[in-house]
């Protein structure tokens, strides 16, 4: 059953990543494409959108995969009961280990094995969001693959490879505000969309 099986998924990803919501991408990308309930392309919309709406990232993902499995196999009455159970699935492991930590930390924090382990999975979290991004950047960036011809390419330059080295230093050197930039970066993805319709 797909309820079954969306709470299921979701509580493996929220169990066995480390890292917060960026480091859950590469687990996600595999869990969802692998059982085709997105392409990869749509995932990687959507993580734009997850990224630039209120909310925790991993809850995003978990709420519309959810939603439109619900409504693909159930119409709209399976929306809200899909979304829910992608969303507790992808909280409840997170929400159980809190708990336990929350009873057991302090009494446990400076235990050399415990530090040990705290020290060994910061680098695993930085590795599986490089993962991610290494993923991303390359669908995004480069969807034909890499070549000289790429880089001149009409996709290459309205994939917002210079839009995103511009954002970044404005966010950088001239401190704007995050809220201000994801409002400009949606403005600059509108306009390059329009613009690939009317030229390509």
């Amino acid at each position: 059953m797909i309820f079954l099986e969306l709470f299921y998924t979701f509580f493996k990803i929220g169990l066995f990543t480390f890292g917060g919501g960026y480091a859950m991408i590469p687990l996600i990308q595999s869990e969802v494409l692998s059982r085709g309930w997105s392409t990869s392309e749509e995932l990687i919309n959507f993580i734009a959108v997850a990224e630039s709406t209120p909310g925790p990232f991993a809850i995003n993902i978990a709420t519309y995969v959810g939603a439109e499995q619900g409504n693909e196999l159930y119409g709209v009455l399976g929306r809200p009961l899909g979304s829910a159970c992608a969303t507790l699935g992808v909280v409840m492991p997170s929400f159980i280990i809190i708990l336990i930590v929350a009873r057991f930390y302090l009494k446990f924090k400076n235990n050399k094995y415990i530090a040990g382990a705290m020290s060994g999975l910061r680098p695993a979290a930085i590795a599986l969001i490089m993962s991610a991004v290494v993923s991303m950047a390359s669908s995004v960036f480069f969807p034909a693959g890499v070549s000289l011809g790429v880089f001149a390419s009409y996709e290459f330059i309205t994939s917002a490879v210079i839009f995103a080295i511009m954002l970044t230093l404005m966010l950088t050197v001239k401190k704007l505000h995050p809220i201000l930039l994801v409002g400009l970066s949606a403005a600059l993805g509108v306009a390059a969309g329009y613009a690939e319709r009317l030229f390509i």
